[in-house]
């Protein structure tokens, strides 16, 4: 089957929705389909205001359509909200195609935490781009029992998993010393809300792994903090391993990949009780979750990493990847 994936974000970018559009290729392909990624680096493309690290694709709506005609996929799946992902919504409404979507960041609060734009504005736009598609995917539950009570519909379940073969207990770890050392991997921006860890009355050492706007203000403000600004996957999983617990700040993120990927190496989860976290972590076995965040940390990086790591087993790509797959409407292209 061949499938046509079009996305706002993908490489170089570096977030929980582009290593889980790459995992999930990877997997489809393995499994016989031939995957074709469209992103803004097939076009002329501008950073994105307030997000420089993400382009906005500038593109002739002829353009798509001669990709898509040339490719003919037997599905089309929109992965993003961005300037591709509408214009490709507009193709498939426009040639009576059905399209799959996905729900995987929470843009309106992230308007409303940058600038102050209402909530309910940016649910609505949301929902009208959702509305035309045979299904829109989400990560969790608990998100999408929020988009339902949104009054978005056709709402369907696709949990991301974690690679295994990179995010393991046993490998490389970085010399450290033996005071406990607390980790923040992710994006540096506002609404992650990184300064809830940072300010944290904590024993031993704060570890940051990502970047982002925030990042230099941060820095500043807290320079005893070890800073490792964006790494790759191998990297990172090497940080997870060294560290005791991750610490997961965010209350708008819709899965948070990263404590995925943490539990895969034996380190447990501390965070909020909020959606995301809520689906992630298991309390008491791989994580905490609590209102009072330095209590989360103190108590999750107590816990055995070895049921850590068993509980995140149970995340697999082949799982996932199935979950995508069922949800894909067939296209029937007119001659």
């Amino acid at each position: 089957m061949k499938i046509a994936i079009v996305t706002d974000a993908w490489e170089p970018q570096v977030n929980g929705v582009v290593r889980t559009l790459k995992m999930t290729a990877q997997e489809l392909t393995h499994l016989g389909h031939t995957v074709k990624v469209i992103s803004p680096s097939q076009f002329y493309s501008i950073p994105c205001p307030s997000y420089p690290e993400i382009r906005l694709a500038l593109v002739w709506p002829s353009e798509l359509s001669k990709i898509f005609h040339d490719f003919s996929p037997h599905c089309i799946h929109i992965a993003t909200e961005g300037t591709l992902g509408w214009l490709a919504r507009s193709f498939c409404l426009k040639h009576k195609i059905p399209f799959t979507s996905a729900f995987h960041t929470r843009f309106p609060e992230y308007m409303y935490a940058r600038f102050h734009i209402p909530i309910h504005w940016g649910y609505a736009v949301l929902r009208k781009f959702h509305q035309s598609s045979s299904a829109c995917l989400t990560p969790t539950s608990a998100i999408k029992q929020t988009l339902e009570s949104k009054n978005f519909s056709h709402i369907k379940l696709w949990s991301p998993g974690v690679d295994t073969q990179v995010f393991k207990p046993n490998g490389i770890r970085l010399e450290r010393s033996n005071s406990p050392v607390f980790l923040y991997a992710g994006r540096i921006a506002i609404e992650k809300q990184v300064d809830h860890f940072l300010g944290l009355d904590l024993p031993g050492e704060k570890w940051v792994a990502g970047d982002g706007p925030e990042l230099p203000r941060l820095k500043s403000k807290y320079p005893s903090a070890r800073w490792f600004g964006s790494l790759d996957s191998v990297s990172l999983a090497t940080l997870y391993r060294s560290a005791d617990a991750l610490v997961f700040t965010s209350v708008t993120d819709t899965f948070g990949l990263v404590m995925l990927e943490a539990m895969a190496c034996g380190t447990p989860v501390a965070a909020y009780p909020v959606a995301g976290p809520i689906d992630v972590v298991k309390p008491g076995v791989s994580g905490v979750l609590d209102q009072d965040l330095r209590r989360a940390c103190l108590a999750a990086s107590a816990l055995p990493r070895d049921q850590v790591t068993l509980y995140a087993a149970s995340f697999s790509w082949q799982s996932a990847t199935q979950q995508f797959l069922s949800a894909l409407m067939p296209i029937q292209w007119s001659k």
